[in-house]
């Protein structure tokens, strides 16, 4: 009779246990249910993840970037890229540093200027465009005291703010034409400002990229003083996507995805511009006239440590940064290398 009980007790102690077994199993199956779907299709394609979040500026240097985007170059690498979207170069830089952005895009500047300052380790990732003839310029309208780059010397001109391509840039032309530009009152007004505040008399003159220039002249009468596709600032280059080089580090297999997505739509919006129009109307908010009368840069997708060594040298010659930066050290990983 006790071995009849224990047997029924053993029986049911084998089958609480197993209870518990299953109970975890579905537990354990469940958290994995309950996992980030980025990890579950990252297996999937061999990513080290699939979500990736870009911070970028309305600009038309975004032309590739937004033609990538819209003809699923990146959904076909396994990616879903989302933009966050930054007010300035460096605050989209910001976004990367604290790990809001996987990558970001900017002038090239504050990339070189974080790393001179150790305000962040960036690895440059690819490159997006370059000074094209017309599509930078210093500006001016016919009211203005401005007439000539010699008459810049002690005047008003507006930049976005200290130390970036436009600073940089109208300093360098300035400097290449002998004009002295420590008397000049530099006004920081943001880009979308500034062709009514050159009609209000704020400035005098101002950098302006595209689609700036061709929204100014249509608006403010804007006329070009001087081409920055000139001297030591011709084919310049302009802008670019970096991120952390933590972020570099773990992610080589999404970050080579999203080159080779960069490099088809590149191809594709250099030799056809009519696949870049429609995407500036859509996503950088300029009207349909003036996409097909502003100048395109010059788009890229490949760095070159020989062209972009341009950069930090001319932030070192205009006192932005204390001392030499190799670039090299700065590069990321590119495809086929």
């Amino acid at each position: 009779m006790f071995g009849i009980a224990r047997s029924s007790r053993d029986r049911a102690l084998r089958a609480t246990l197993a209870l518990a077994a299953a109970t975890v199993v579905t537990l354990v199956t469940g958290c994995g249910a309950l996992g980030s779907t980025d990890s579950k299709a990252s297996a999937g394609t061999g990513l080290e993840k699939t979500t990736l979040k870009v911070s970028i500026l309305p600009t038309t240097d975004l032309g590739p970037f937004w033609l990538a985007q819209d003809s699923g170059y990146f959904k076909d690498e396994g990616l879903d890229v989302q933009s966050v979207v930054a007010a300035s170069g460096q605050a989209s830089l910001t976004k990367a540093i604290s790990g809001e952005a996987d990558i970001a895009f900017s002038t090239y500047p504050p990339f070189f200027i974080a790393k001179s300052t150790g305000a962040a380790d960036m690895e440059l990732v690819a490159d997006a465009t370059s000074v094209n003839a017309k599509t930078n310029a210093i500006v001016t309208v016919p009211n203005s005291p401005v007439k000539t780059i010699f008459d810049l010397a002690g005047s008003k001109i507006a930049i976005t703010a200290k130390n970036t391509a436009s600073d940089l840039l109208t300093r360098s032309v300035m400097q290449d034409h002998g004009v002295d530009f420590g008397k000049v009152k530099w006004v920081l007004i943001p880009l979308p400002n500034i062709a009514a505040a050159l009609q209000r008399g704020e400035a005098d003159a101002a950098y302006l990229p595209e689609p700036y220039i061709t929204q100014a002249a249509k608006t403010a009468g804007a006329i070009p003083v001087i081409d920055i596709n000139t001297g030591a600032t011709q084919d310049f280059p302009l802008t670019g996507f970096g991120a952390t080089k933590k972020w570099v580090r773990e992610n080589p297999k999404t970050l080579a995805a999203f080159q080779r997505a960069m490099q088809k739509a590149t191809h594709e919006a250099t030799n056809d511009r009519a696949k870049v129009e429609p995407l500036l109307v859509r996503f950088a908010k300029i009207d349909e006239d003036t996409a097909k009368l502003l100048t395109l840069p010059g788009y890229g997708s490949s760095l070159d440590s020989r062209r972009l060594q341009r950069v930090p040298d001319l932030l070192l010659q205009l006192g932005a940064i204390p001392s030499p930066i190799d670039v090299n050290t700065m590069l990321g990983p590119q495809p086929g290398k």
